[in-house]
C-alpha cells in the first residue's frame, strides 16, 4: 500500500513533472485499446490517471480487471493534458497522472445503485446504504460545507472571549417541554435520566457559576413527531451570555450568522436585520416564523362582515372569532384545484373554505348571494380583487384562522411557484406574548420555556394575574404581559430562539405559579436551579441556534436529513443499522424493565 501525498482534488500547477502517490475510489474505468483511464476520486476531489500497455503492461494488466468503487493506491508523475483534452468542469481538469504502479487495496461488488449525482432514489435506499449515498458529491460536499461551519462558529465564539462547556447527557426529566428519552438505571431501580431536549438549566447554572460566556454545539434529543425539518436528535449551536440585554445577545447572534454566510458562501447579510412583532407577522402572515418571500397577506375582514347575512361568518363573530381572507392574484383556479385547496385546510381542521373568484369584475361563488352590495363593493376594496383572481376566507377563531390561512398560504406559494428562491430573507421575531392559554388543558402555557424573563414593566401584571379570581381578567393581564424573548427567522424557518432569563428566584416561582406548577413539583424538578438563583445569579440571556436547519437553508435543501450523516426517517428508524430494536432479556432485567406486550 502506498502511502498518500496528495489528495486528488489538490494536484496543481505546483505538481507539475513530480511523482505523487495518490489514494481513492476508482470513479470509472475506460479502456480505449491500449490506453487505460481511470478517474480516481477521493474527498477533495477527482483526478483522471492513465497508463499505457507498451509503457507498463504490467501495471496495464492490473488496471484493466479495475471496476467502480474499486480502493488502489497509485504512484505516478503529473502532466499536464494534451491540448483539447481538457476538463473545465474539474479543478484538476488541466492535468493527468502518469502511473508507474498501482496497487489493489480492495474490490467492490456491483453498488445497489450508481454514485452518479443524477441517480433519483428512495430515502429507504439512501439511509440503508448510507455509506455509499455518501459518496456522491451533493452528499459530500453538504457535510464538508456543515464542517466548516462548525469551525466558524468556534472561530467567532473564541475571537468573542466565549468558553466551550460540555454539560450532561444524562441528566433529569423536567416538564414543559417535548416528551423526553428516557433511560433506566441500573444502580437505582425504578429511577430513570432523561436525555437533553437542550443545555437551558445547566447553561444558566454556568452563569450562576461565573462562566459569563458559555457555547457549545450540542446534540440535543426530543421524542416527539417527525417532520422533513424534525429529527430525534439534531445539534444546536447554544450559548449564554451574563451582564447583557435584549440587543446584546441579538446583535452577536447577527455578527455570528452574518460571519458563516459570508465565509462559506460569500453572501453579505445586512445588518442590524430587521425585527417585526410576532403581532405583525401572525396578523399580516398567520405564522410567527413567515416565508415573506411572496405576497398572499392575510387581509382584515372582521368589521366589513360584522352584519353579515352569511351564517359561517356570523357564527363565527358571535365565538369572538374573526374573519381574514388572502387573494390570489391572478391564479384563475379551476373547480378542481379550489376544491383540492379544500380538501388541504379540512386535513387542518377546517370544516370547509369559503372561496370567491372575480370574473370579467362579478364576483361567483355559492357565498356571494349572501352578500349586500355594500359587502361586495367594500369586498374589492379591501381585498384589491380584480378578473382572474380568487379570494379564500376563514372564518374562526383567531388562532385557528391564523393556522388555516397562514398554512394555506404556504402550501398555494409552494404549490404554485410563488416563492422567490434568489436570496435570504432575514429577520427577528420579537415581542412574544409570555404565555398563552391552552384550551384543551385549561391553563397557561409559556410561549417559549418558562425561564423566559418578562419585560420588567409587566411584572406587576404578573402579580395582579395570581392574585386575580376572575378567569377571564386572569387571561386579560397574562396576555398583555410580553416576554424578553427573540426567535430568528430565515426563509419562513426558525433557525434559531432565546430569550433574556429569570434570574431572581421570586419571580421564577411567580411564573412557576402562573403556570400551575405546584411548589412541591417545582423543587422536585427545578429545585437545583431554584437554589442556585439564591445565590447572586447575574442578569443573563442566551439563544440556541438548529445547526442542522441553518446548514439546510444555506445549502438551499428542503430537508435537514440531507446535511446530517447517520439521520433517521420520519418514523424515527434508523434503515443503516436497524434502530431501535428489542433488548436482550438480561439487559432488560440488569436495569429492572420488564417488557408487557
Amino acid at each position: 500500500m502506498f502511502k498518500r501525498t496528495r489528495y486528488c482534488g489538490h494536484v496543481s500547477e505546483k505538481d507539475l513533472g513530480k511523482e505523487v502517490v495518490l489514494n481513492g475510489w476508482v470513479h470509472r474505468v475506460r479502456n480505449h485499446g491500449g490506453v487505460i483511464f481511470i478517474d480516481l476520486r477521493d474527498r477533495e476531489g477527482l483526478i483522471q490517471c492513465v497508463v499505457e500497455e507498451k509503457e507498463n503492461p504490467r501495471v496495464f494488466e492490473l488496471a484493466d480487471t479495475l471496476r467502480s468503487e474499486y480502493v488502489v493506491a497509485v504512484r505516478g508523475t503529473v502532466r499536464r493534458r494534451p491540448p483539447g483534452t481538457e476538463n473545465p468542469k474539474l479543478k484538476t481538469g488541466d492535468y493527468e497522472l502518469v502511473i508507474k504502479e498501482l496497487s489493489l487495496l480492495n474490490t467492490s461488488e456491483t453498488l445497489p445503485f450508481p454514485i452518479e449525482e443524477e441517480t433519483h432514489l428512495s430515502e429507504e435506499t439512501k439511509l440503508r446504504y448510507r455509506y455509499l449515498d455518501l459518496r456522491r458529491e451533493s452528499m459530500k460536499e453538504n457535510l464538508l460545507f456543515r464542517h466548516k461551519a462548525y469551525q466558524t462558529v468556534r472561530k467567532v465564539f473564541l475571537e468573542h472571549g466565549f468558553v466551550e462547556v460540555e454539560t450532561p447527557f444524562l441528566t433529569k426529566s423536567t416538564p414543559e417541554g417535548a416528551r423526553d428519552f428516557l433511560v433506566p438505571s441500573r444502580l437505582h431501580p425504578g429511577k430513570f435520566y432523561a436525555l437533553p431536549q437542550s443545555p437551558q438549566l445547566f447553561k444558566q447554572i454556568l452563569m450562576v457559576a461565573g462562566f459569563d460566556r458559555y457555547f457549545q454545539i450540542v446534540k440535543c434529543l426530543r421524542d416527539e413527531d417527525l417532520r422533513a425539518d424534525r429529527q430525534p436528535e439534531f445539534t444546536q449551536v447554544d450559548f449564554e451570555m451574563s451582564f447583557v440585554d435584549e440587543e446584546d445577545v441579538m446583535s452577536f447572534s447577527e455578527e455570528l450568522i452574518a460571519t458563516l454566510f459570508k465565509e462559506l458562501m460569500g453572501v453579505e447579510l445586512k445588518t442590524p436585520f430587521e425585527r417585526i412583532p410576532y403581532s405583525e407577522a401572525l396578523e399580516r402572515y398567520g405564522s410567527d416564523k413567515p416565508d415573506r418571500r411572496f405576497g398572499l397577506e392575510l387581509i382584515e375582514l372582521t368589521d366589513l362582515f360584522k352584519n353579515t347575512e352569511f351564517m359561517v361568518f356570523r357564527r363565527a363573530l358571535e365565538i369572538g372569532g374573526v374573519i381574514k381572507a388572502i387573494n390570489f392574484k391572478g391564479s384563475d383556479l379551476s373547480r378542481k384545484e379550489i376544491d383540492e385547496l379544500t380538501q388541504f385546510v379540512q386535513g387542518l381542521g377546517a370544516k370547509g373554505l369559503a372561496w370567491i373568484k372575480v370574473e370579467d369584475g362579478r364576483l361567483t361563488s355559492p357565498i356571494v348571494k349572501f352578500f349586500s352590495e355594500e359587502e361586495k363593493k367594500r369586498l374589492l376594496e379591501l381585498t384589491q380583487a380584480q378578473t382572474g383572481d380568487v379570494i379564500f376566507f376563514s372564518a374562526d377563531r383567531r388562532d385557528a384562522v391564523y393556522r388555516i390561512l397562514g398554512n394555506l398560504r404556504l402550501y398555494i406559494g409552494k404549490r404554485y411557484n410563488l416563492i422567490d428562491n434568489s436570496g435570504f430573507d432575514v429577520f427577528w421575531v420579537v415581542d412574544f406574548p409570555l404565555m398563552e392559554w391552552e384550551e384543551e388543558e385549561k391553563r397557561f402555557v409559556s410561549l417559549h420555556h418558562p425561564f423566559t424573563s418578562p419585560r420588567e414593566e409587566d411584572i406587576p401584571l404578573l402579580r395582579r394575574a395570581v392574585e386575580e379570581g376572575a378567569l377571564e381578567e386572569k387571561k386579560r393581564l397574562v396576555h398583555s404581559v410580553r416576554a424578553r424573548a427573540y426567535d430568528l427567522v430565515i426563509n419562513g424557518y426558525e433557525v434559531g430562539g432565546g430569550s433574556i432569563r429569570i434570574h431572581k428566584r421570586e419571580l421564577q416561582e411567580l411564573v412557576f405559579k402562573l403556570l400551575e406548577i405546584p411548589q412541591v413539583e417545582a423543587e422536585e424538578r427545578f429545585g437545583f436551579l431554584l437554589n442556585a438563583l439564591r445565590y447572586g445569579a447575574p442578569p443573563h440571556g442566551g439563544l440556541a441556534f438548529g445547526f442542522d436547519r441553518l446548514i439546510a437553508i444555506m445549502r438551499g435543501l428542503d430537508s435537514i436529513r440531507d446535511v446530517i450523516a447517520f439521520p433517521k426517517t420520519q418514523k424515527g428508524i434508523c434503515p443503516l443499522t436497524g434502530a431501535p430494536d428489542y433488548a436482550d432479556p438480561k439487559q432488560l432485567k440488569d436495569v429492572h424493565i420488564k417488557v408487557v406486550e
